[in-house]
Order: C-alpha cells, then sequence, then structure tokens
C-alpha cells in the first residue's frame, strides 16, 4: 500500500468513522513505509482490534484475523495438512500412481500462512498476542522477520505482497525482546474525555452535545474507580446509543441506575459505581 503521508492515513480512518490522534496516523504510515507490524497494547477495550478492521475498512483490504489463546500450536496459526482428503486420495488412487500428498491441494491454511500467499495485500490482525505462550511466540518470528514460512513438504513461502500487521496486547504478560524488535510501537490509552466526546459525536452524529459531554464524563468517572472492568470506548458508543433509544434528554439518577449495566458487567463493579455516582453525581 503506497501512502505519501499520516495526513492521509488520518483522513482514510476518519471516512470509516475511526478519529486517529497523530500518533496513531504517524505510526501506521511508518509501518508501510518500513514494512514493520505495529504492536499495538494498552488496556482491554481502548480500540486496539477496531484500529485493525478500520484500516480494511479505510483502504478496502481483506483482514485476515489469528485470535490469540493459551494452546494456540502451529496447526491453528500456521496450517495442517487436511488428512482425511489424503486418506481419500490414496484409497482413490490404491492400484495407480498416487500424485503427492503433501502439495498444495491437500494445505489447510491458517491465518498467517493464508497472510502470505496471494498477490493482494492484507491486514493480518493477531489478536492478544500476550496470551500465548513465550515458547510459542517463536512462530511469529520468522513471519514477523521476513514475511515468510516454511512448510517442511513444500519449501519457504514469501510474501509477494506484504500485509500490514498489526498485533494487539492488553499487557497481560510481558512480551519477548525478540518480538518487540520486529514491530513499530504504540501504546493506547483510554481517551481523554474531549477526545472520546469527539467519538462519540462522530459515531452518532445526532446526539445533543449536552448529553455526549455529560456521559463521556460520567465514562470518566468509572475509570477513575477500582473497578475489575472499566468500561470500553465501545460500551460508551453503546451506552450513547441506548440512551437515544430511551428518548433520554438528560442524565439524572434513575437513568444511570437502570442504564449502568450496559457501561459494566460485573455485579461488584455496578454496585459500586452506582453508589458513587448517585451519591456525588
Amino acid at each position: 500500500m503506497f501512502l505519501q503521508s499520516q495526513e492521509e492515513v488520518s483522513d482514510a480512518l476518519s471516512q470509516v468513522g475511526y478519529l486517529p490522534s497523530t500518533e496513531i496516523a504517524t505510526t501506521v504510515f511508518l509501518a508501510t513505509k518500513l514494512s514493520k507490524p505495529i504492536l499495538v497494547e494498552g488496556p482491554a477495550g481502548t480500540g486496539k482490534t477496531e484500529l485493525a478492521k478500520a484500516l480494511a475498512r479505510a483502504f478496502s483490504l481483506e483482514l485476515i484475523r489469528l485470535q490469540c489463546y493459551e494452546g494456540l500450536d502451529e496447526s491453528r496459526a500456521l496450517y495442517e495438512w487436511d488428512y482425511r482428503k489424503q486418506l481419500l486420495a490414496l484409497q482413490a488412487h490404491a492400484e495407480q500412481e498416487v500424485q503427492s500428498i503433501f502439495s498444495s491441494e491437500f494445505l489447510l491454511e491458517r491465518p498467517l500462512l493464508a497472510a502470505l500467499r496471494g498477490t493482494t495485500e492484507k491486514i493480518l490482525l493477531i489478536d492478544e498476542v500476550d496470551r500465548l505462550e513465550i515458547e510459542t511466540e517463536a512462530l511469529l518470528l520468522e513471519v514477523l522477520a521476513e514475511f515468510q514460512v516454511t512448510v517442511p513438504e513444500l519449501g519457504t513461502v514469501t510474501a509477494t505482497s506484504k500485509p500490514i500487521v498489526i498485533l494487539t496486547s492488553n499487557g497481560m504478560r510481558e512480551l519477548s525482546e525478540a518480538l518487540k524488535r520486529r514491530a513499530l510501537y504504540l501504546y493506547l490509552d483510554y481517551p481523554s474525555q474531549a477526545r472520546e466526546r469527539d467519538i462519540v459525536c462522530a459515531a452518532i452524529p445526532e446526539i445533543e452535545e449536552e448529553l455526549a459531554d455529560r456521559l463521556v464524563s460520567v465514562v470518566a468517572r468509572l475509570r477513575s474507580l477500582d473497578l475489575k472492568k472499566s468500561p470500553s470506548i465501545s460500551e460508551t458508543l453503546d451506552w450513547a446509543r441506548s440512551l437515544l433509544a430511551l428518548s433520554v434528554q438528560a442524565l439524572d439518577d434513575e437513568v444511570m441506575a437502570s442504564t449502568l449495566p450496559i457501561l459494566l458487567k460485573n455485579r461488584a463493579d455496578i454496585e459500586r459505581a452506582a453508589k458513587e455516582l448517585l451519591t456525588r453525581s
């Protein structure tokens, strides 16, 4: 993907409803220039995954997602062989010369391999990479360093069109230095009230400014509490849409008490937040 400036990135993302900071636009621009992955860290719900989705929408690119989890192995990340199809081929050609059952015809692509093969540029989202065991990170290193992967039976597959790679991490564990060296770094925190208000107004243009100001103020207060799970940006937007659906004009105690479960998904968090908001709002 050829981009001329970070302003082009910013404009393209804004047009699909993702309002990037200067840091985000600059990092994405440099990633395309340097052919480097982007490691995006920050609390859950700050727009890390959405950045990859927005880039795919903004530039009409295919999005390939690898959702990481404990126990993820090579067969789920890179490739595996279609053993059933191989067995059927062997049975069908039992009395004839059998073509190689280790050819592309019998290969099941998983996200990492799928992102490298083909001639069109793609977005490769490696989501929640911090959920992998340290040993499993080694699966990613060849892909991220050289944009290639080795399939023993077929040889080395090298990307003809390098994907734009976004790795996300919620900071559950420290990632290896080898992985970090291969990527540009971007930290996404919860937005300021002014920025979150802009996000709400851009996503929901019909909302009144006064209501938008009030709800992002409440969300900021909730995030300052010691909660098990603070409200994400997407939950802020869900709350705003819910308030409009309920024809709410002002946030009073009754409205906040009845709609807190849209923002918070833990009973203890809801009880603590209700006590804080209803006694100090």
